[in-house]
């Protein structure tokens, strides 16, 4: 991004405002790509949050507190600086949903009670379901503000298998 910088200012000082714009926009890919990899990073720590409550059919502080944490920093990477529009709009999530879920499944793996190897996991899971809810999940940050945002989420993992249990701190 230096180098990018350095090469803007002697364009604008030479006055080449073509090479100067063209590097804008290399600037600007640049930015969202970085943005669009942290979003996927949260997704993937909320998709293998998501897959352990399918298989174990339940909801621990602990998941609940990293899908809450992950939808929250999604929300804030989501939003532009202009504070009204997003780099991912509402119906543009499934092929980075696609993706983070097949990221999601090894370390899901490891991490469920009963240590199932990816490929068994791929079996047991509803990929579908999974990305289903996530997706409705990452529709809560469109439709709330961020303040009220962690609540709503909490209301909404009480419907997920084990949330009920969860909610009333019955484990």
């Amino acid at each position: 991004m230096v180098q990018e910088l350095i090469d803007l200012r002697a364009s604008i000082v030479e006055r080449r405002y073509e090479d100067a714009l063209a590097i804008l926009d290399e600037m600007e890919w640049m930015s969202k790509e970085q943005i669009l990899q942290n979003i996927e990073s949260f997704l993937v720590r909320m998709l293998v949050h998501l897959i352990k409550n399918q298989v174990e059919q339940r909801l621990t502080n602990s998941w609940a507190a990293s899908i809450e944490g992950s939808l929250v920093k999604i929300k804030k990477l989501n939003l532009k600086a202009n504070k009204t529009s997003y780099y991912l709009k509402e119906n543009e999530w499934e092929e980075l949903l696609e993706g983070a879920f097949n990221e999601a499944i090894s370390p899901a793996s490891a991490e469920i009670f009963e240590g199932y190897s990816p490929k068994q996991l791929r079996g047991m899971i509803d990929r579908a379901a999974t990305i289903g809810v996530a997706q409705s999940l990452l529709d809560l940050t469109y439709a709330h503000a961020s303040k009220e945002l962690p609540g709503i989420i909490q209301e909404k993992l009480s419907e997920l298998p084990g949330g009920e249990e969860w909610e009333l701190g019955n484990r």
